[in-house]
């Protein structure tokens, strides 16, 4: 039975509002009896449910449950459905244990490769992220179970995640670090949101009030909860003034008792109090109202995390096709991770997996393989009895499978990596390994990019970053050809850390830390740069090969609210079966600020049988176009030719077009007598008001005081200097301050009609 709301809001005591307002334990919601209150659970994700056993003598031991593959491995399958399908999965499993909200996704963007926390994550382009998001929220939010959008906003770093100060530019803000979020709540609304620990601009994010009310509420339309991570509270009765509604864990009443004495003696008001209550029994509300029971399938769910890991991983490198391997050759198995597979990330996302398929084991389905440990990841050390054993294994067999990566003491939440380096020990072992066998693919099991000094000595490389607990049968199936890789990278892989735009601000000195890259993040840079990098954003080989054509541009010309419509063909060239992951890049061809050369703004993946042909179409609205533009705090379209690309990945464009956008709406402009000849003349109303003018006394100024130089060059010289040089050039009497803001206030009532 519903609550009555608006009536339980009157007959709460102002103790009462201020214990809701917190968790009663680390899990749970308070409840009031009297007023027949229930508290609600709500437990860690993202990719799994990671739930307290309460039957445990461990109070910390988690319940046995299924780890999906993590966010990096799972923005790389670039499939919204394979999103919402895990995310389906996931609410049944909450409902079956009782969890009204499931603590995830996080979509916080990759600025460096080094946060220790970017498995978590799903990539460097804001669009993706969104999508992917909003995708899984679909899927857990359709199972009746709510979810938690994670860390709002701008947790790039676990370096002093706490205390840091980020300073942000809106620009970058608004374009990157919150339109992530901004996608997933609008196409989404997940039932709650949590708050980052980090500073924005001097404000923690539990109390920034810009942030959880102007921008969250009131630019997005958000009406949810807003919640804080674990321990971010600094302020609680800021945060309350702010639109935080609920601190988590307990405070042990302490936060209770500051909300209480700051409404007795008026320094909070009661309605920004009632506020948040409201909100924390709606959610209640909704949690209780969607109760139902569910009996869940773990032997279902892990098929189901095996399908999603083979969509994810990522084919980089395929010299000699070299994969798939034929089972009828000799094949060795070398590394730890063939045997016991690093698939998750370290931390709060920590999933007490009831059983894990590794690729040792899934092996055994395709034909029997030689294995020898070769490394040991308790430390970073070379055994040389195991590396001896890997090389006399290499030496005998015809293919020699690799299996690498990042051991979880190299990342995990909590700290950041401080380099993008592999385990030396590891990587001793594939040049050992390559001396005696050219014939070799290595796998790598990370959360993160990693610089690969071997790449030139192997000749198959797949990633499949942290992919769950069926990593193993995933894996193998795409070696042996049973499955098509498809996956494409969601992040640039740089050459070398010092390559990546934050390498210089990360993570910062002290407290402080400047993001002076802006709006270029990841491939927005590294294309502007004209850089390059090991693997370039959207890239993935395949087994199979894709054939783009016939691209249509629904019009030439279209005003910004107008919605574009793209199409083209997608035809598979090759002899197996695969699915291909059509990428749409919008470029502004000439633009007065600084911009991206083109950025992800839609994809679709696609499965061709051979020889099928697939229409693919994308829709194109005001915000494909704009960007941030601060003076009217909103998205902006300068008119001009937009070049519509469609391709591979963001480096092998196969397809492109243009077409003309036209704004509606025009910045706000005010001329002074500092604002350049060329700032004037630039605009019709300028041109109107100075006309020839201008050009006359330039003609006059230059054949007086320059000589030798054409009318070309006087003008590209004129054009740079400011309106008040015109009045001391000119020796008229009449060419005056007086006239010149005379000029002025004519031209800026023009422009304000």
């Amino acid at each position: 039975m519903k609550m009555n709301i608006k009536k339980i809001l009157k007959e709460l005591t102002l103790e009462e509002k201020a214990s809701l307002c917190s968790g009663a334990d680390f899990w749970h919601t308070k409840a009031v009896e009297r007023l027949a209150i229930p508290q609600i659970m709500v437990s860690d994700g993202p990719h799994g449910l990671r739930k307290n056993d309460e039957d445990s003598a461990n109070p910390q031991e988690a319940i046995k449950a299924v780890c999906f593959p993590t966010a990096s491995a799972l923005a790389c399958s670039f499939d919204r459905n394979l999103l919402t399908a895990m995310g389906k999965a996931l609410g049944e499993e909450c409902q079956a244990e009782k969890v009204s909200v499931i603590l995830g996704p996080g979509c916080n963007i990759k600025r460096s490769p080094l946060c220790g926390r970017n498995f978590e994550y799903f990539s460097e382009d804001p669009y993706l992220a969104s999508e992917m998001a909003a995708a899984q929220i679909k899927g857990v939010q359709s199972k009746g179970v709510g979810t938690s959008l994670k860390h709002f906003a701008a947790n790039n770093q676990e370096t002093r995640r706490m205390t840091v100060n980020e300073r942000i530019d809106e620009r970058t803000l608004r374009e990157i670090y919150l339109a992530a979020f901004e996608g997933a709540v609008k196409q989404a609304s997940p039932w709650t949101v949590m708050c980052s620990y980090n500073r924005i601009n001097g404000y923690h994010s539990s109390q920034n009030k810009w942030l959880l009310t102007d921008v969250l509420r009131n630019d997005w339309g958000y009406d949810g909860l807003v919640m804080s991570d674990w321990g971010a509270v600094d302020d609680r009765v800021e945060g309350i003034k702010a639109g935080l509604d609920l601190e988590m864990p307990a405070s042990f009443g302490k936060n209770d008792k500051m909300i209480v004495d700051s409404v007795n003696n008026g320094k909070l008001n009661m309605k920004a109090l009632d506020k948040c209550v409201e909100r924390v029994l709606k959610l209640v509300d909704k949690a209780e109202d969607s109760r139902n029971t569910c009996e869940w399938d773990m032997e279902a769910h892990h098929e189901l995390a095996a399908k999603i890991a083979e969509q994810c991983a990522v084919l980089l490198k395929n010299d000699d096709d070299i994969l798939p391997l034929n089972k009828e050759e000799k094949i060795c198995f070398i590394g730890e991770f063939a045997d016991k597979p690093r698939y998750q990330g370290g931390g709060s996302s920590h999933i007490n997996s009831f059983k894990v398929t590794s690729a040792l084991e899934a092996a055994k389905d395709f034909c029997k393989v030689e294995y020898a440990q070769g490394y040991i990841t308790t430390e970073d050390k070379t055994d040389p009895k195991l590396l001896e054993q890997a090389v006399e294994c290499a030496k005998y067999n015809d293919k020699v499978v690799i299996f690498a990566g990042l051991p979880e003491s190299f990342e995990s939440e909590g700290f950041d990596r401080s380099h993008m380096r592999m385990p030396e020990c590891q990587l001793e072992l594939i040049r050992e390994v390559s001396k005696v066998n050219k014939n070799i693919v290595v796998v790598l099991h990370n959360g993160s990019p990693v610089e690969l000094p071997f790449f030139d000595d192997i000749k198959g490389l797949l990633e499949v970053y942290l992919g769950g607990q069926a990593i193993g049968k995933a894996a193998c199936d795409l070696l042996f050809g049973k499955a098509v890789p498809s996956g494409k990278l969601a992040e640039s892989w740089c050459m070398k850390l010092e390559d990546n735009p934050s390498y210089l601000n990360f993570p910062g000195v002290g407290d402080e830390i400047n993001y002076s890259e802006g709006i270029f993040v990841g491939y927005r840079y590294y294309d502007k740069k004209k850089m390059e990098v090991r693997f370039p954003f959207g890239y993935g080989l395949s087994y199979t090969q894709f054939e783009y054509s016939d691209l249509v541009i629904s019009e030439n010309e279209i005003s910004d609210d107008q919605t574009l419509t793209v199409s083209c063909n997608i035809t598979n060239k090759g002899k197996m079966t695969g699915m291909e992951v059509v990428q749409l890049y919008v470029g502004d061809k000439e633009s007065s600020v600084s911009r991206p050369v083109k950025e992800l703004k839609g994809f679709e993946k696609v499965s061709l049988r051979p020889g099928e042909t697939k229409k693919v179409f994308f829709s194109l609205d005001k915000r494909a176009f704009a960007y941030y533009e601060t003076a009217i705090n909103d998205w902006f379209v300068e008119y001009g030719e937009f070049e519509i690309m469609i391709g591979s990945s963001s480096r092998d464009i196969r397809l492109s077009g243009s077409v003309y956008v036209n704004s509606k709406s025009k910045l706000p402009v005010q001329f002074t007598f500092n604002s350049t000849v060329g700032d004037v003349l630039s605009c019709s109303e300028g041109r109107e008001v100075f006309g020839g003018f201008i050009e006359k006394i330039c003609c006059s100024m230059f054949d007086s005081a320059v000589s030798g130089i054409g009318m070309d060059m006087a003008m590209a010289m004129i054009r740079e200097a400011p309106l008040r040089g015109i009045i001391t050039n000119d020796s008229r009497p009449e060419i005056n301050r007086v006239w010149l803001q005379e000029m002025l206030d004519k031209l800026n009532a023009m422009l304000e009609e």
